[in-house]
């Protein structure tokens, strides 16, 4: 029981999906047919072609070792910051959002405890962390791979590579500034640092890094619908074998099962003809689908707020641009930043002098993403 109980505990929005998913068809008892096609193959077979390449690449480290090589050209406090945000920012773009911080949190904690940062300001590590978190939510949100929910969008409404750009660069580009500018203003007294961080160097695999990269370009042309998903399945399944079958003991199946989940749930709503006007009713207005979209995911997260809303909504590119700038917000709003979360508080726990005086950081992350959420809310729908 106890098991089970810490199961839940760690996999909430799994067992919650699978509840409402199943919830769902008992319910509204849709047709076979009705809850085959409710499922969006293309998107989990995307999905976990991108987790298993992402989980290669960092089998490897070979992110701890860009961060290593950059962080030795940091002089001070001011310079290590920017340092990291910036590469957490275009790095999500490509690994995700909950992978970029996987990586390079743990990173930052080691880099903060061992330039004594706590002798100097002790919110400086809380800051750092809330920082990365923004500029891993927001920088992710450029391109389809960035994040599930883009992934899940731009197949949904058949985008074109153009629209998908046109919108998420609108957040993207004043979201750059924005993480810059409070970059500057956490470090108006920049504090000299060395820092002694460097990855161990180990001997380059140089197979893994070849197969790796040829399966993440391929992935890119499958996103793009330049090659089928079925055929890149079957390419991932039998180099993966090949190259590292470790790897896929490391794929999130839960990141899968959660999608099903929704995906059950969304398709038996939207097979009751009564609630599925309704919905489409009121969310036919541009407006009130961005509004939903940033409300609904501060209460149920981003990703399943996405595939809810998707179901009763012709407004593509708001309902894209609202889960995105809604990563913002709330703790829940963007699971990534539950990760981050965590990451600090167990190295907290661990190190008590790095505990901000005024505030911990939950009062720090809650302060900063509510003020960026207003501000680009407000921005990126009058741009749109």
């Amino acid at each position: 029981m106890q098991k089970i109980l810490q199961f839940i505990k760690k996999e909430i929005v799994l067992c919650i999906a699978l509840v409402l998913g199943l919830v769902g068809i008992l319910v509204c008892r849709p047709d076979f047919v009705t809850i085959k096609d409710s499922i969006d193959f293309r998107v989990l077979g995307l999905l976990f072609c991108l987790m298993y390449v992402i989980q290669g690449f960092s089998s490897i480290n070979l992110l701890d070792k860009l961060a290593g090589k950059m962080l030795a050209l940091c002089k001070n406090t001011r310079q290590m910051f920017f340092v990291l945000i910036f590469l957490v920012f275009f790095v999500s773009m490509a690994v995700t959002n909950d992978v970029a911080l996987l990586t390079f949190v743990p990173i930052s904690l080691i880099i903060c405890k061992k330039v004594n940062l706590q002798n100097q300001d002790k919110s400086l590590a809380a800051k750092l962390i809330v920082l990365e978190t923004l500029a891993a939510n927001l920088g992710s949100c450029v391109t389809p791979m960035g994040n599930p929910q883009n992934l899940y969008l731009f197949n949904f409404y058949q985008m074109e590579t153009w629209d998908f750009f046109a919108t998420t660069i609108k957040i993207g580009l004043p979201s750059l500034f924005l993480c810059g500018f409070l970059a500057w203003f956490f470090t108006r007294k920049p504090i000299p640092i060395f820092s002694s961080y460097f990855p161990t160097e180990e001997k380059k695999p140089v197979l893994k890094i070849i197969v790796f990269s040829l399966l993440l370009i391929l992935c890119l042309l499958s996103v793009f619908r330049i090659l089928d998903y079925k055929t890149l399945l079957w390419i991932v399944l039998l180099l993966g074998l090949v190259a590292s079958p470790k790897t896929f003991l490391k794929v999130d199946y839960s990141l899968l099962f959660t999608f099903v989940g929704f995906f059950l749930f969304t398709g038996s709503i939207a097979s009751m003809e009564n609630l599925s006007s309704i919905l489409s009713k009121l969310l036919e207005n541009p407006l009130s689908t961005y509004l939903s979209g940033l409300v609904s995911s501060q209460v149920i997260s981003n990703v399943p707020a996405a595939l809810l809303l998707s179901n009763f909504t012709s407004n593509g590119k708001e309902l894209l641009a609202a889960v995105n700038v809604a990563g913002l917000g709330t703790l829940i709003a963007s699971l990534a930043s539950v990760i981050s979360y965590k990451l600090y508080k167990n190295f907290e726990s661990e190190n008590p002098d790095f505990a901000p005086k005024k505030g911990g950081y939950f009062k720090i992350f809650t302060l900063w993403n509510v003020i960026l959420l207003l501000i680009l809310g407000i921005f990126v729908y009058l741009i749109l």
